[in-house]
């Protein structure tokens, strides 16, 4: 059985880039057991990650209600919920947004401006 945590209400996503990363990775997949999740990052990575802290993240998903999590034989398998769903779908529109040039022409990404007070400007010379 499916262990699904009540979701807080959504307010924003994710501020922990190896939590959004471990959401797109379920997302692609579907379901992936704890180890090939932990070994899928690593790769994306290119480095080793501690397991503690990995299965902390991951834990820490399924406390959010964005994961849940079923035991199968001796291994437990991962799986996004519709609120994890709907989270990393509204991070990508949000992303493509500002990576395909979505933005309005004169606005900056995500309304920062330059130290100058500014909105993007590189403070090159043309």
């Amino acid at each position: 059985m499916w262990v699904e945590r009540d979701v807080p209400p959504m307010a924003r996503w994710l501020q922990s880039g190896r939590r959004r990363d471990l959401c797109t990775l379920l997302y692609e997949a579907g379901t992936l057991r704890g180890q090939k999740l932990k070994t899928a990052l690593e790769r994306h990575y290119d480095t080793r990650l501690d397991p503690k802290s990995f299965y902390g993240s991951l834990d820490a998903l399924v406390d959010r209600g964005l994961v849940a999590v079923e035991t199968e034989g001796i291994h437990d398998v991962y799986r996004l919920t519709d609120a994890g769903i709907d989270g990393v779908e509204a991070h990508y529109a949000w992303l493509a947004g500002r990576v395909d040039g979505g933005r309005p022409a004169g606005s900056s990404a995500g309304g920062v401006e330059d130290e100058a007070g500014g909105a993007g400007d590189s403070g090159a010379a043309e």
